[in-house]
């Protein structure tokens, strides 16, 4: 086989993704380089997954010890760090127990099958129905994309999973039919990622909670892309003043590691028993080093305070920006999750950040979406928005 194929000659890999047309090849800290040595500020963070930056210090260490030590031997056995792991999870969280998985998709399977394990085995009641909202995003899988409340991500898998039903996000009218006497749970993200980056109502959570906590009805929060961090808080949910039943985390879990989680309360989770569910991969020590490496570096005293005072400047900056610039509708989101709502192309802006050395996505045809690392600095901050300022303002992008 030839060594000179070109990606655009590659015809081994399925077509699935849309790429850009670059390769990259290093990354350290908020910045990534392609092959052709080009450096990039990366504020798409592997997709809300890298939050600490590519490669940081702590998790690498950590990694690379246990790769001299052991890579892989199931779950029959007993794995120290995936113990301290989910017991710092535990010690974080209001939930009791963890099942590791190796994405966000399969914690989400992994949920969906807990909310109907434990309606069968421990309420001993024939509900199933989960309902989920427009415009959310919980994987690709054949159970999470029948999940998911966007017909694009469904197109040409029927007949999709049955038990989902889909209600208006952020509609306190939806809620008079909310509830059947076949749902047992009710799934969302916090602040819809994929979905344009659309933050949920406080007052719409509240009533939302009180429904279900009066029918007997779960709440699981999907937490891929909202948690660790990522709004300002640990967990999304923390914000919103009161407790899930079922959560689910992955991406900025392991810094780039493949894992996925769901955390459950006790009650709960005791559905789960010997034989009922697994995972070939799903907690490996390697991956349990690095989400140990990560949560531990998250969870210093001081980490947030730094987020929370990088978080604000990026607003302030982006906010007097929004003002300028005629083609900004909105920016929104929460934290360092962002989404800069346009009249136009949002992927033109995309291309032209590119162009220019900044990395930045989409949310939807017309929502950029910003995933800084957590431990951004000013000075790349600075370096974002002046890029954001001359592609806004004057259409045009200096040598920077």
């Amino acid at each position: 086989m030839s060594n000179s194929v070109t990606v655009a000659e590659n015809n081994a890999v399925m077509t699935t993704y849309t790429r850009f047309p670059i390769t990259l090849t290093e990354g350290k800290g908020s910045f990534v380089w392609d092959d052709q040595g080009a450096k990039y500020l990366d504020y798409t963070a592997g997709i809300a997954t890298c939050n600490l930056g590519h490669r940081p210090a702590t998790v690498q260490a950590a990694v690379e010890e246990q790769l001299n030590k052991l890579w892989h031997c199931s779950n029959l056995y007993h794995i120290p760090k995936q113990d301290q792991l989910a017991e710092l999870l535990v010690d974080q969280t209001c939930f009791d127990q963890v099942f590791f998985a190796n994405s966000g998709a399969e914690a989400n399977e992994g949920a969906i099958k807990l909310a109907r394990r434990y309606a069968h085995k421990i309420k001993q009641t024939d509900q199933f129905e989960i309902v989920t909202f427009t415009d959310s995003f919980h994987g690709r899988t054949l159970a999470t994309m029948s999940a998911t409340g966007q017909p694009k991500i469904q197109d040409g898998y029927a007949p999709h999973m049955p038990g989902f039903r889909y209600a208006r996000y952020n509609d306190e009218k939806e809620f008079a039919q909310l509830i059947q006497p076949k749902t047992i749970a009710v799934m969302l993200e916090l602040v819809q990622g994929e979905g344009g980056v659309i933050p949920a109502d406080q007052a719409w959570v509240d009533q939302l909670v009180t429904l279900c906590r009066q029918h007997g009805v779960l709440i699981i929060v999907d937490e891929i892309q909202t948690g660790m961090g990522r709004l300002g808080s640990l967990f999304a949910y923390q914000q919103y003043g009161f407790e899930p039943d079922i959560m689910t985390v992955a991406k900025g879990l392991a810094s780039g590691f493949p894992v996925g989680a769901v955390l459950a309360k006790a009650d709960i989770s005791t559905a789960l028993t010997p034989g009922s569910h697994g995972s070939t991969f799903g907690g490996n020590p390697l991956a349990m080093s690095a989400g140990l490496a990560t949560l531990a570096h998250i969870c210093e005293p001081a980490f947030f305070e730094s987020v929370s005072k990088q978080q604000q400047y990026l607003w302030q900056q982006l906010n007097v920006l929004a003002e300028q610039a005629e083609d900004i509708v909105e920016i929104r989101g929460s934290g360092f999750l962002i989404g800069i709502k346009v009249s136009t192309k949002a992927i033109d802006y995309v291309n032209k950040a590119r162009a220019a050395g900044l990395l930045i996505l989409v949310a939807g045809p017309q929502v950029i979406r910003i995933l800084p690392p957590l431990n951004t600095t000013k000075q790349e901050i600075d370096q974002a928005c002046k890029i954001l300022n001359a592609l806004f303002l004057k259409n045009e992008v200096d040598n920077y």
